[in-house]
């Protein structure tokens, strides 16, 4: 059976970057775009040649991906790509992690160390780093970059209850307790918004959500 690339994209309010991102994407499989409660035409300016599911209300881009994954699945997906609609992540990358699939279960994108990376968003990301290796004996440079491929078969193994930013650091304690087979590629971030995304609480949230799931499993 030939093997089927989806390509999913959670989005929020996202309507000055989204066609771009999925233009980009289209080129390395199918696109399906999540629209987690925007207020803006995010799914209007995603195009009329792609999916775009939507949630009447804000839920979470740990939700959003779900339900683009779920859907994926449903429509005979092998093979899943998500990434961030805000172009910190270049869709050209997609081929490499595709070729990087062929060889383990997960596929985990990690941010090179810059100086464009805002100061706080480093210092966070180093203490959830160090929580997951400490806590799921996995050593993973960039826990919190949302740029990842995986299998149809990996993905009924990772997939999250977390509706928010949680979910990156829940799959990789899943990756860890089936004892899943990784690889890390290098992305280059753009931080068009250096105050957008992961919050000091979020981060907070995220490693009592560790240690909560270590104790819990």
């Amino acid at each position: 059976m030939e093997e089927s690339t989806y390509i999913v994209i959670p989005a929020q309010n996202e309507s000055t970057t989204i066609r771009e991102v999925v233009t980009k994407a289209q080129k390395y499989g199918t696109v399906v775009v999540v629209d987690d409660g925007s207020n803006d035409n995010t799914a209007k300016a995603a195009g009329s040649n792609v999916t775009v599911l939507t949630h009447l209300t804000n839920l979470g881009k740990g939700a959003a991906l779900k339900t683009g994954c779920d859907y994926a699945i449903e429509q005979g997906a092998s093979k899943i790509v998500v990434i961030d609609a805000d172009t910190q992540h270049n869709p050209q990358d997609i081929p490499r992690f595709l070729e990087t699939l062929k060889n383990c279960d997960v596929v985990l994108g990690y941010r090179k160390q810059s100086k464009s990376m805002p100061s706080i968003l480093r210092f966070g990301n180093g203490v959830i780093n160090t929580m997951t290796k400490i806590l799921y004996g996995i050593d993973i440079r960039d826990t919190q970059c949302g740029f990842r491929a995986f299998t149809v078969a990996t993905y009924k193994k990772i997939r999250w209850d977390a509706t928010n930013y949680s979910m990156e650091s829940e799959m990789v304690a899943n990756i860890g307790r089936h004892k899943l087979s990784f690889a890390e590629v290098p992305i280059e971030t753009v931080y068009a918004d250096r105050y957008k995304g992961t919050t000091i609480l979020d981060g907070i949230k995220i490693v009592l959500n560790l240690m909560w799931w270590r104790i819990k499993r």
